[in-house]
């Protein structure tokens, strides 16, 4: 099948069954879809400014994708077969410490910061390479019901920044709406667990992804599985209730695909469990184990 290529058109910022879809694909497609970096283009060089006056969102998403035959109660299984820097570089801010303003104070500077992107790695400064890891920060489903935004994130995906939505993983979506109308962008070129800053080295994309269908398939929320581990994302405030939800699925994953026990897997869960954190202002975690201890059986 001829890879298709989406280019860059309207900027989302809500993931809408309202939209009409800008291209439509057939299960097992492979699809080049270029996507906008967090700042709408904005910030390209270190005098540039996030100007809110001016587009007030964040997060803008390329789409939506339709797939054909996908249907309410199916799943879109999305691996990600690359991510590269259509720009060469990558950029961030940090005028907002929000939360770390009660110990840091408030008087941050503005701190646009770009930083060249060349070896697989991203020259931060003249002593600071960092290794090029990129990830998606949002991929997501429309909604039958509301329209969210590209701030939060939730059962249907959306702003994750997990770090794991990365090259050579799957990420798997429930569908809500005929062709699931497929939401991505919200690029890095690199993030640290918890995005302190609310941005990460972010990226206009070329993103290639491979969609295949899942007919008759209900999952309660976002999974992603990695070449070594599978993973549930939760979210929401307090965190300490978005990992006890992303694990009780992740149990009943292990339990619903892999004959495991939910208590069994609980038990397991508790002794070798490990945690992803995304944005930590919205309390999204990706909660996993490795495959190796889920293959082996109860």
């Amino acid at each position: 099948m001829t890879m298709k290529q989406l280019e860059i058109g309207p900027l989302y910022y809500e993931f809408s069954r309202h939209n009409e879809p800008r291209i439509r694909i057939e299960s097992g497609q492979t699809l080049l879809v270029q996507t906008e970096d967090a700042f709408s283009g904005q910030i390209r060089t270190n005098e540039d400014r996030r100007d809110k006056t001016e587009v007030p969102n964040s997060n803008p998403q390329t789409g939506p994708i339709w797939v054909e035959q996908a249907k309410p109660g199916d799943t879109l299984a999305v691996k990600i077969l690359s991510i590269e820097a259509s720009l060469g570089q990558c950029a961030t801010r940090t005028s907002d410490p929000k939360q770390l303003g009660e110990w840091l104070g408030d008087d941050c500077p503005h701190g646009t910061h770009i930083a060249k992107i060349s070896d697989d790695m991203i020259h931060w400064s003249d002593q600071v390479k960092i290794p090029y890891a990129p990830m998606l920060g949002c991929i997501g489903t429309a909604p039958a019901e509301g329209v969210p935004t590209t701030g939060p994130a939730g059962v249907h995906g959306g702003n994750m920044d997990i770090v794991e939505t990365s090259p050579g993983s799957t990420v798997f979506l429930p569908v809500f709406v005929d062709g699931g109308l497929l939401y991505l962008g919200d690029a890095h070129a690199a993030m640290g667990h918890g995005e302190l800053s609310a941005s990460g080295l972010e990226m206009p994309s070329n993103t290639v992804i491979c969609v295949e269908l899942l007919k008759d398939q209900v999952i309660p929320g976002p999974r992603i599985e990695s070449s070594t581990e599978i993973m549930t994302i939760a979210t929401g405030c307090p965190m300490e209730r978005s990992i006890a939800q992303g694990y009780a699925w992740l149990s009943l994953w292990m339990e619903e695909e892999f004959g495991w026990s939910r208590w069994r897997a609980f038990d397991l869960l508790t002794h070798v469990g490990k945690i992803s954190v995304g944005y930590y202002g919205i309390g999204t975690v990706a909660t996993k184990i490795e495959k190796r201890y889920v293959t082996c059986g109860d």
